[in-house]
């Protein structure tokens, strides 16, 4: 987790770009991030070169030769106007070319613009951004690399976007992702999408998720939300392994070019070095990707619509509700047999409309609905306090009975703050998950059991988890009314006994 220096920092970071004219929050993180990846590539190259020393193996910096000139720490040390020049003219230009050819970043970077025009604001900001660097280095050499500090603070950054309810997303937060991981499975060798990827935290925690099957047992840690976590990948020994998991395991898509801009840095500064993440309405008819991918894991937008017109011809539910329709999209994005992990607002599991009740009979009919666990309503504050679940679901087959959790604490405090807390359900829900098939006793009046099919549709496919949790009431004994009435005599006649002394006195 970041610390307050941090957290300090990157506030004095966005004061500077406010101050400095850019007030948009998107164009500020485009900016921002930007100027990290310069930074980030600075320091991956001297990692490198370091590993390549002692090692003994060749390493090509894409810094040689003319493009010395180009690394943060050559142009950092420039006078203000001579730092903004170099940058726009050659380090922003050598920054686009940096993709492989054809590739979505030098796709989607061609038309990316550097709207920095101060100089003043520029060296403030490379001035901050060192300074939140050194801290990361202070914080790894005390033991705290594993968390990936580097992720958390772009993370933050990008929960700027979000903050009074900016472009209308809501970021999913990076524990919730990680229990979406533990519940779908991604592994090496699937195909892993998310129709409506963002920033690309989904993609992300998947490839952390991998990433941690394949890291030994001595390097893996507990992290703050008591889920196990390994970066390393040490049993990936194979290149063809890690061209696999880097180039050909994960795809994204996105409406805002600008969003796929920064999810393609995100995922590279995360050392995926060829992401595939497109601007495309996956809703549309542009879209054909069907019966394509083995994991979807996604977090679509809420109360959304999009024209009638538009929508793709393959889409069957009778609504321009984006919500639902993602479920359809999500469910003919998979191939059969391919699973998904799906954050829907609470009106999806029991709304009353033909196209909710349609959306419910696809998931329990074409697809085995594993399990609904229901969130609080706190979890994404102080975005949003609406309502939530996550369905988990494997398209084909048919549904015989579902899994329900009734998470109580996500491990957070529910209000705006959204105070770390000892106490967590997910630790729980992923232990509880991985042994529900030897699960004996089913009594609803638990925090999670299931709920047959039939039972499901009885109740009009209602699959809110109140609809079926037996609620247990202690019975309250009462005295005797008689008894009562007595005490409150006394207590009557003690109180006037008081009125009386008082009056004396």
């Amino acid at each position: 987790m970041l610390n307050t220096t941090i957290k300090s920092q990157v506030g004095r970071l966005w004061d500077k770009f406010w101050s400095g004219g850019i007030s948009n929050p998107l164009s500020a993180i485009e900016q921002i991030s930007y100027l990290l990846f310069m930074k980030r590539l600075d320091e991956l190259d001297k990692k490198k070169q370091l590993d390549s020393e002692f090692t003994g193996e060749g390493y090509m910096s894409i810094f040689a030769g003319e493009n010395e000139q180009m690394k943060w720490s050559f142009f950092k040390q420039r006078e203000g106007g001579e730092m903004l020049t170099h940058v726009q003219t050659k380090v922003f230009p050598f920054l686009k070319t940096l993709g492989a050819e054809g590739s979505s970043f030098a796709k989607h970077m061609s038309n990316a613009v550097f709207i920095i025009s101060k100089p003043s604001l520029l060296v403030e900001a490379v001035g901050i951004i060192d300074e939140i660097f050194n801290e990361i280095s202070k914080q790894e050499s005390e033991g705290q690399g594993f968390q990936d500090t580097q992720g958390d603070l772009y993370e933050y950054l990008l929960s700027e976007i979000t903050s009074a309810g900016k472009l209308g997303q809501f970021r999913t937060p990076r524990h919730i992702i990680q229990l979406i991981c533990e519940l779908v499975d991604p592994k090496l060798g699937d195909t892993i999408c998310d129709p409506a990827c963002g920033t690309g935290g989904f993609l992300l925690g998947a490839y952390q998720h991998i990433l941690t099957a394949f890291t030994s047992k001595e390097h893996l840690q507990m992290d703050e939300n008591g889920l196990t976590r390994g970066t390393l990948g040490d049993k990936l020994t194979d290149d063809r392994q890690w061209t696999l998991l880097k180039e050909k395991t994960f795809y994204g898509y996105d409406m805002d070019e600008t969003m796929v801009r920064i999810g393609l840095m995100n995922l590279m500064m995360h050392g995926l070095t060829n992401p595939n993440i497109s601007q495309k309405d996956t809703l549309s008819k542009k879209y054909d990707e069907d019966n394509t991918f083995d994991v979807v894991m996604a977090n679509p937008p809420f109360k959304g619509s999009i024209d009638k017109g538009d929508i793709n011809e393959s889409l069957s539910l009778p609504t321009t509700k984006t919500e639902l329709l993602f479920i359809n999209r999500i469910i003919k994005s998979l191939k059969v047999g391919g699973r998904a992990g799906v954050i829907v607002p609470d009106g999806v599991l029991f709304g009353s409309s033909n196209a909710h009740k349609m959306a419910r009979k696809m998931l329990l009919n074409d697809c085995e609905l594993q399990g609904v666990i229901s969130m609080p309503s706190g979890v994404f504050k102080p975005y949003a306090g609406v309502s939530t679940a996550i369905l988990v679901f494997v398209k084909g087959g048919e549904t015989e009975k579902v899994w329900f959790y009734d998470m109580k604490s996500d491990g957070y405090s529910l209000d705006d703050k959204r105070t770390k807390l000892k106490d967590s359900d997910l630790p729980d829900i992923v232990t509880r998950w991985q042994t529900r098939k030897d699960q004996t006793e089913n009594n609803r009046k638990s925090q999670f059991f299931y709920v047959e099919k039939q039972l499901i549709e009885d109740n009009n496919f209602d699959l809110s988890i109140n609809r079926y949790k037996e609620m247990e009431y202690e019975e309250v004994k009462y005295e005797d009314p008689k008894v009562i009435i007595e005490k409150i005599e006394t207590l009557e006649q003690e109180i006037v006994a008081g009125l009386s002394d008082l009056k004396n006195l």
